[in-house]
């Protein structure tokens, strides 16, 4: 698969797996001399943002061996536990990632968490260049009275219960009440709305994990709310999920015809992919439907329903006290124009009952190691197009580079931009000099302090188990979302 893999990207120089050509005696000189010519490269994280870095980084310099670090023992990232379950073809970028993994140069180190069993000054010992690609690995809090309740949860650890993150398999979000409501109106927002909205039958056929398929059962969720501080014009989400939305099996869309009011003059200014969502959204308040679509609504046992110009301001107690019953909201009315538009309170107050609450916010990245300068209020690492302020040969990639937005599209040439200034700087004799040792030093460090790290064949044992398990009932896989018994299957 490395000679292949090779192939395919016009790779010139020979990878480390193949034997040297017959006839040739590779002297203790030469293996010296590639060592030294071998540019080590460590990334940490395994999702896009780290494995297009990595190649970027291998199809640009034909002596880069790249390391990538992950804290799970799985690779992938967000692209595993992030993209919803009924979005396979996304997913599918999982390919070019494993053809990057196969590579001589390039080598997956999971289940290492850096910060913790291996320090980042550590690691810039040991490689040339180490580039930081963690993504936002928590979320943004409410700050509001009765957060804390239970029936309170955020967006991002629902995602990763019901797409096997092994951190949130545990978490039992109560689906007994009718309604639900969501704080936010972003693309993640509209991924929970739908998985919670979306017939069981419908989900039983993707790699939704059988703990979630199971709770989404028994849910008796029959309304979800969308909350935001601003109005149609400002939502965050994209037309597909949108229409995704409006098209979904025995649900109905509720959208109140006075949010829209003025609308149409104002969609004029606005550049084209804003427009047509706005028209979409505005056809979808305004204009009578069909017979056929009519029909199709009136049937829906289920809804959904966008509530704009509404500001969390408390989740509200039940009369017992011990677990979230509603949320009151503030009614806001819009000042400024553009992109400076901000919600500003009315003085008017709506309370609204529920019993599940899920904030979606925003992602947030957390510092990882002291040693490297971080932006807590931004949730970023302060860098200019990728070099880390004030650490020389110390890069960053992705969200933790850039903050929570964008798409894998705009993660890729985010990644390849780092990668360009690395290259950069190696050329301008920013880097170290001479050999660095690269993965035998880290792999001691890890040795003595009794960690395992699982390997890119080590994971396609663990893939090849779960595509095995998911066969038996008719799904793509059956995530394993328990880390010991990942380990216990690999004998480590």
């Amino acid at each position: 698969m490395a000679s292949r893999c090779w192939r395919w990207w016009g790779w010139s120089a020979w990878p480390r797996t193949r034997p040297p050509p017959a006839g040739s005696t590779p002297s203790f000189r030469h293996h010296l001399s590639t060592q030294e010519k071998t540019l080590q490269i460590c990334v940490v994280g395994s999702g896009p943002a780290g494995f297009y870095t990595a190649q970027h980084l291998l199809k640009q310099h034909p002596q880069a061996h790249v390391d990538i670090y992950e804290k799970q023992p799985v690779p992938f990232g967000l692209v595993r536990f992030g993209v919803a379950p009924d979005h396979p073809e996304v997913k599918n970028v999982i390919n070019t990632f494993t053809q990057t993994a196969h590579s001589g140069r390039c080598a997956f180190w999971g289940n290492v968490e850096v910060g913790r069993d291996v320090t980042v000054p550590e690691l810039r010992e040991a490689y040339h260049a180490v580039v930081l690609s963690y993504g936002a690995e928590d979320h943004r809090a409410l700050e509001i009275p009765g957060e804390e309740l239970p029936g309170v949860c955020s967006a991002r650890a629902f995602v990763g219960w019901y797409n096997g993150l092994p951190e949130n398999r545990e978490l039992e979000p109560d689906l007994s009440g009718d309604t639900a409501v969501i704080l936010g109106q972003g693309n993640v927002a509209l991924d929970v709305a739908r998985i919670l909205l979306t017939p069981p039958e419908h989900l039983e056929r993707t790699d939704i994990t059988k703990a979630a398929l199971g709770v989404l059962r028994q849910s008796r969720v029959k309304t979800v709310w969308l909350v935001g501080r601003r109005g149609p014009l400002q939502v965050a989400f994209t037309i597909k999920e949108l229409r995704e939305m409006i098209q979904l099996p025995g649900a109905r869309p509720i959208l109140d015809p006075a949010d829209f009011l003025g609308l149409q003059d104002k969609i004029k200014e606005v550049p084209r992919p804003r427009k047509r969502l706005t028209e979409l959204l505005l056809r979808t308040a305004t204009e009578k439907p069909g017979p056929e679509e009519a029909a199709r609504r009136a049937s829906a046992s289920r809804a959904w329903g966008l509530r704009f110009f509404r500001s969390p301001q408390q989740v509200l107690p039940s009369p017992d006290g011990r677990r979230a019953a509603g949320v009151r909201l503030a009614v806001t009315r819009l000042e400024g124009v553009g992109e400076a538009t901000r919600a500003v309170p009315t003085g008017d107050m709506e309370d609204l009952p529920c019993g599940l609450v899920l904030s979606s916010v925003g992602y947030k990245s957390r510092p990882v190691d002291p040693s490297v300068p971080f932006d807590s209020k931004l949730g970023v690492i302060p860098n200019v197009e990728g070099r880390v302020m004030d650490v020389p040969g110390l890069y960053c990639s992705g969200w933790v580079k850039r903050g929570p937005t964008g798409v894998i599209a705009t993660t890729m040439t985010d990644s390849f931009l780092t990668g360009q200034m690395l290259l950069q700087d190696l050329k301008a004799g920013l880097l170290p000099s001479g050999p660095r040792p690269g993965y035998a030093a880290i792999q001691a460090l890890l040795s003595s302090r009794g960690v395992r790290p699982v390997s890119f064949s080590d994971w396609e044992k663990l893939d090849a188990e779960e595509v095995a398990r998911g066969q038996g009932t008719g799904k793509p896989r059956e995530k394993l979302v328990d880390p010991q018994e990942m380990l216990r299957l690999l004998g480590h």
